[in-house]
């Protein structure tokens, strides 16, 4: 109970320092709306279907590149950890192009792809698969070495060993990696919506930049905000915190 109400106390300030700034004559009260005039456009385009639509444009977009990054990354993190050529010559390559921020793949994709959906696909793709295939080795590197001796002692090899063994034991930190690449995959949805009509999300952001609608802007803001938590909370956090206990990696309870 505590702990809900400290965390209730501050969305409550935060939105009276926003109240507060807005009435302060900073800014113009069109350059910088108060929380109510926000909630009111936000509750406007929820009944008028303009944020259901793009929500669902932009979530379709992401679970599909998602998809691909998960298939993509969790094998090729395995290999990097189990394989010596992987581990020499490819993890070189994946650390570099972690460094890349995924908006500069964008002028590729819109070359090579055009402007379309699959130009936005390959730039989430490549925003989070790289991040996967990291975390995925450091859970496997992370694995008690004791498990595979015990395993060779048994003589549990192959698939066996991968599926029986490795991957069940390195499960809950390849999941946080899954966390992690999903964050990196919808800051870059919504980069790449940013650029072009796409009919999503990042679209209305850009609508209420091209009207001068400050309130569109930061409702369409306070939307993706809540799409954030309420996946992360609802999601990953919870198959997380279950797979830590079931592991007993944290007490129970």
């Amino acid at each position: 109970m505590l702990k809900w109400t400290q965390k209730l106390g501050m969305v409550v300030l935060l939105f009276a320092l926003w109240e507060g700034l807005a009435r302060s004559g900073v800014w113009t009260r069109h350059l910088f709306p108060g929380p109510l005039e926000v909630m009111q456009t936000l509750v406007a385009m929820v009944r008028d279907g303009r944020m259901g639509g793009a929500t669902a444009r932009s979530m379709g977009r992401l679970l599909r590149a998602y998809l691909m990054s998960v298939a993509i990354g969790v094998p090729l993190g395995l290999l990097i950890a189990r394989t010596a050529f992987f581990r020499n010559a490819v993890k070189p390559v994946v650390m570099g192009l972690q460094a890349l921020p995924s908006i500069c793949w964008l002028p590729l994709a819109l070359l090579w792809f055009g402007l379309n959906d699959s130009a936005i696909l390959f730039v989430v793709v490549m925003g989070s698969v790289l991040g996967i295939s990291i975390a995925t080795e450091d859970a496997v590197n992370g694995l008690d070495p004791q498990l595979s001796r015990v395993a060779r002692t048994l003589g549990v090899r192959g698939p066996r060993f991968y599926f029986g063994v490795l991957l069940p034991g390195a499960l809950p930190g390849i999941v946080t990696g899954l966390k992690l690449g999903w964050s990196f995959a919808w800051r870059a949805l919504l980069a790449g919506e940013l650029l072009f009509v796409s009919g999503g999300l990042g679209q209305l952001l850009t609508m209420g930049r091209e009207l001068m609608d400050v309130a569109q802007v930061m409702a369409v803001m306070l939307a993706i905000i809540f799409i954030g938590i309420t996946v992360d909370r609802v999601l990953f956090q919870t198959v997380e915190t279950r797979l830590r206990r079931r592991w007993g990696l944290t007490a129970p309870g």
